[in-house]
């Protein structure tokens, strides 16, 4: 196995001068060198083919024992220095302090084909930033990391993706509701990849501790590797790095309601600098069509980071990096300008996105009115999003009835009949606004809008089941599948269905904690 290493972030950034591996707290530092923890017996249980091709690597590099060594952490890759991130971050709205690479371990960096990619390893030990965790990773929630960010990649999301998923041969310890009933399960260790890891929090830490010579180092080195059209730093560069970000994120969410994602968990050292989704904890796909849900059990009282509030909150972070570049910067008045633009590139945004899915132009009159409606309709008849998106393809203007009883299927609720009247009234309006369309690929083109195919929970839940008893094949059955999200796939008809009754109030399937 041999990598192009072209490691920067640890050649170009200061290191912490500390070499022991215990928890503390670390300051005028970048990262810590350490070493993931050596596992016992571990195991190759899937690989992505195309992540192999995108660093340089073989279907027989990934079976050689060295691949396995490297990916496990047994082994140490030559001529390089593994490393832990310092950042801190917004946790549920409120200034958390220095947080960490706590169960994150970078590997290297390498360049393929002018890519340039970081690899790390998530759950290979403690680290300085573990606080008072172990730094491990179970086989439940690596199979939905790994499961889901190549799915968000195939579905044509920003988002950091995964090269392999090893099973540690570890035991490890874990209260997965947080209610006192802690128990052994299987360890597990996902490769995550990226350009970079960098978060918000990598710079609040430094304007937290108003280390202004280290925020500028980052912002420097950010915009030199990764934002390079930018230029040379000035306050001009700098404004247009943030506006970039912005716009990024932006994007990012945009595309995150366009397939009916929920993250769970936005705090800002969940968010990455370049705009990808991070770090698939408690993450949920919208079934029935509700702008209030979350999986994530710990946000469940106050719902901030719900599906309908995920562009707020992506504004309200971007206002926090924002805070820490005023040192740097130090114009406030074209901080705000720019974030007042930042919230009307969102609306702006969505509503584009929202017409898209809906195969209407973006000269539809009065839009606003349509979507809202549509909104309101699909939550109180608690419609399926997916469902109902991907068939309004082959909706015609003078079968509605016929479409009504179409939808029918798609409902969760017990009173669907209650709601044809208002779905009557919604199509007709719909099919008014489709006849002033002269766009003959309006079903092509939404089918490339709307998926098919996404990784609902109960899916990866079957997968992590069936795992947990040494049986893989659902998690190559399902990688495969969430390939090809827009294609009709009718050997993987069985998926294009609604949540099975088992899985409403299941575990893992409707809500999960950030251990999941």
């Amino acid at each position: 196995m041999k990598l192009n290493i072209k490691d920067t972030f640890n050649k170009k950034l200061d290191i912490d001068p500390i070499a022991e591996n215990y928890v503390r707290q670390v300051s005028g530092a970048f990262m810590s060198l350490v070493a993931p923890t050596p596992v016992t017996n571990p195991s190759l249980i899937h690989v992505s083919d195309e992540m192999l091709k995108e660093l340089g690597l073989s279907q027989e590099d990934a079976k050689s024992e060295e691949f396995l060594e490297v990916l496990s952490g047994n082994k140490i890759y030559p001529d390089t220095q593994p490393f832990a991130m310092c950042y801190g971050g917004h946790q549920f709205g409120s200034w958390a302090g220095q947080l960490g690479d706590g169960r994150a371990i970078n590997l290297f960096e390498l360049n393929h084909e002018g890519k340039q990619w970081a690899v790390q390893l998530k759950g290979a030990g403690k680290t300085p930033y573990s606080r008072t965790a172990d730094g491990l990773a179970v086989l439940r929630s690596s199979v939905r990391e790994y499961l889901c960010s190549e799915a968000m990649y195939h579905l044509g999301v920003p988002t950091t993706r995964a090269l392999s998923l090893v099973l540690s041969g570890e035991k490890v310890l874990r209260d997965m509701l947080y209610n006192g009933n802690a128990a052994y399960e299987k360890g597990a260790i996902v490769s995550r990849t990226a350009p970079s890891f960098i978060r918000f929090g990598n710079f609040q830490i430094f304007a937290a501790r108003q280390d202004h010579e280290n925020l500028q180092k980052l912002l420097d080195y950010t915009i030199e590797h990764f934002y390079t059209e930018l230029g040379t730093p000035s306050k001009e560069t700098y404004l247009a790095f943030l506006q970039e970000v912005s716009s990024r994120t932006i994007e990012m969410v945009v595309h995150w309601e366009r397939v009916g994602f929920v993250h769970g968990v936005m705090n800002t050292d969940n968010m990455s600098i370049l705009g990808l989704t991070i770090d698939y904890g408690p993450y949920g796909w919208v079934e029935d069509y509700d702008p209030n849900w979350t999986p994530n059990t710990t946000d469940a009282s106050q719902s901030r980071y719900k599906f309908g509030t995920q562009g707020e909150v992506a504004i309200w972070n971007l206002y926090q990096l924002a805070n820490a570049f005023v040192p740097i910067i130090n114009d406030i008045p074209a901080l705000e300008k720019l974030l007042e633009g930042v919230q009307n590139e969102y609306h702006q945004k969505h509503q584009e996105m929202m017409l898209k899915k809906l195969g209407l132009s973006e000269s539809t009159p009065n839009p606003s009115v349509l979507i809202k409606d549509l909104k309101k309709l699909l939550y109180n008849s608690e419609m399926d999003m997916t469902l109902f998106f991907r068939t309004l393809s082959s909706f015609e203007p003078n079968k509605i009835s016929e479409f009504i009883e179409q939808i029918t299927e798609f409902t969760y609720s017990e009173n669907f009949e209650n709601y044809k009247p208002k779905w009557n009234t919604w199509l007709t309006f719909y099919a008014d606004q489709l006849a002033l369309q002269t766009n003959n690929n309006r079903a092509i083109e939404m089918n490339a809008t709307n998926p098919k195919y996404v990784l609902r929970n109960y899916m990866a839940q079957l997968a992590i089941d069936a795992a947990d008893n040494a049986d893989y094949s659902l998690i190559e059955e399902l990688y495969t599948m969430l390939k090809k999200p827009y294609e009709e796939q009718p050997a993987m008809e069985k998926y294009f269905a609604k949540r099975p009754d088992w899985a409403k109030h299941k575990v893992g399937c409707s809500q999960l904690s950030c251990s999941s």
